[in-house]
């Protein structure tokens, strides 16, 4: 499932509120795991960063083996293949701002990578605890070399 937003008026409270309550319905499901996926258009993938404005797609997934038996109401994504920068986030999502400000601000700039135009998406595995300052995620931002 998705919603179209923006950071100003975020609305991804609304959207998990949809999903979780049906997300079992998905039987082809590889595993328990939870997908929170952000998808933005090429303007923010070319800028590096997004704005309170900026508008974009955020869904919450699963992973599937198949789409033969996709539940009413809920949509399909195939993931773009390509490269990611992997990084483990601990926290409650309001103390996210600085893990993140680092990754682009920091990270990024250093690394001899630069932003690639795919979706961003956090892994929400069996240490996520739902704001719980000791909650675990994977965060995977889409990354290409640098071009020289």
């Amino acid at each position: 499932m998705y919603i179209t937003m923006t950071l100003a008026e975020n609305r991804t409270a609304e959207l998990w509120q949809q999903f979780m309550p049906r997300r079992n319905e998905i039987v082809t499901a590889v595993t328990d795991e939870l997908i929170s996926m952000q998808v933005y258009d090429a303007a923010v993938a070319l800028a590096g960063y997004m704005t309170p404005q900026s508008v974009h797609q955020r869904w919450a997934a699963k992973e599937v083996t198949d789409f033969t038996s996709v539940p009413a109401g809920f949509e399909t994504f195939v993931l773009p293949e390509g490269l990611y920068a992997v990084f483990t986030y601990r926290g409650t999502p309001q103390q996210a701002a600085p893990f993140f400000r680092k990754i682009f601000m920091e990270w990024l700039p250093a690394s001899g990578y630069v932003l690639d135009n795919r979706p961003h998406f956090e892994v929400l595995g069996p240490k996520y605890k739902h704001n719980d300052p000791e909650s675990e995620e994977e965060v995977f931002i889409p990354v290409r070399l640098k071009q020289a």
